[in-house]
């Protein structure tokens, strides 16, 4: 249905525009509402939400039509609207148009051509909704949702391209805020989040700018990939940042007085590649798993607080370009021999 707001000040229109259209009116096709000036206009468009278009005379007592156009494009933004006019009002027209008017009906009104002004006006409208609509539901994609799969959704055989598996060399990163639990258990509720959410945010920005990206949010734990060329070195950096910018940052004002600290794990290595989950419930995650992922959570968990731990063939390969010492040998869950790690402490 299209609701239309007719404003003009001769009682008869409104007479006359309920004849000319009672049959789409019957069949719900077409509502319409009526007012007899633009401050009665205004105070309808305030009243009812869903009104699509506007039809408006020019010459009214109290606000003219040209003003009620200036006014609807500031509160109004999605509304259209026609003007009705006499043949001598070309200037006005002008007016109308360079203030917004969607389209024109001349007087003595042609309602066969007012009919179809109306559908194509509504059918614009219905169009601007439905685009914003789709940026807002993008937008929100995008918080949740790996940018690489957005861009995919753009081609027909996207889903069979996310649904394919391979086997990858990258880097993973596991970022715990330590003691982190203790503030759940004490704080309100929204304050946890709102903490969190902030050390997450602060985290995120690093990973992107040095191209990884976030697998997830597990607790107040972030996973992170990075792919392509310079993976291992790029997720370094990016852990670096992070640690840096955590021993920067103050106390909270909660009570505890909570002091954010970050224990890092990094491995780098082949793993599988691909959405993982339950089609049933339709939740699957495009993620990376493998022994390579396991061990760098594992290192995490051996890491203390603002430690950064690697394996030695991460030091091998990165012992030039950052200063690192061995803590020597550490036994790992499900690992059966000790290995030797190593803590980064900075860029030579």
């Amino acid at each position: 249905m299209t609701r239309v707001l007719v404003v003009d000040d001769e009682e008869d229109l409104e007479i006359l525009i309920r004849q000319k259209f009672r049959q789409q009116i019957r069949d719900k096709e077409l509502e319409f509402y009526f007012a007899g000036n633009g401050v009665q206009a205004l105070e309808k468009l305030h009243q009812i939400n869903d009104i699509e278009v506007v039809l408006s005379d020019i010459n009214m007592p109290e606000m003219d039509g040209l003003t009620l156009l200036s006014k609807m494009a500031e509160q109004f933004s999605l509304l259209k609207s026609i003007i009705v006019s006499a043949y001598g009002d070309m200037d006005n027209i002008r007016t109308a148009m360079n203030r917004g008017a969607f389209d024109f009906i001349m007087k003595p009104i042609d309602f066969e051509d007012l009919t179809l002004t109306l559908i194509k006006t509504s059918h614009h409208v219905k169009q601007l909704k439905e685009t914003i609509k789709a940026i807002k539901e993008n937008n929100i994609l995008k918080m949740y949702v790996d940018e690489s799969v957005i861009h995919f959704m753009g081609n027909q055989a996207y889903e069979e391209t996310l649904m394919k598996s391979e086997m990858i060399h990258a880097t993973v990163a596991f970022f715990d805020i330590c003691e982190f639990t203790s503030v759940s258990e004490t704080a309100p509720p929204d304050t946890v989040v709102a903490l969190l959410n902030e050390y997450f945010d602060l985290m995120a920005r690093s990973i992107i700018a040095h191209d990884g990206s976030i697998d997830k949010f597990m607790g107040d734990c972030v996973m992170a990939v990075f792919k392509a060329e310079g993976h291992l070195e790029r997720a370094i950096d990016a852990a670096l940042a992070i640690r840096d910018q955590f021993i920067k940052l103050p106390a909270s004002s909660l009570e505890s007085h909570f002091v954010p600290k970050i224990s890092i794990g990094i491995n780098l290595g082949e793993m599988v590649s691909g959405n993982i989950g339950s089609a049933t419930i339709r939740r699957l995650d495009y993620t990376v798993i493998g022994d390579s992922v396991n061990t760098a959570q594992r290192l995490q968990s051996a890491a203390t607080a603002n430690q950064i731990l690697i394996t030695e063939e991460a030091y091998q390969q990165i012992k030039h370009l950052y200063r690192c010492h061995s803590i020597g040998y550490v036994k790992l869950k499900n690992k059966l021999k000790e290995v030797i790690l190593y803590e980064l402490d900075a860029k030579n």
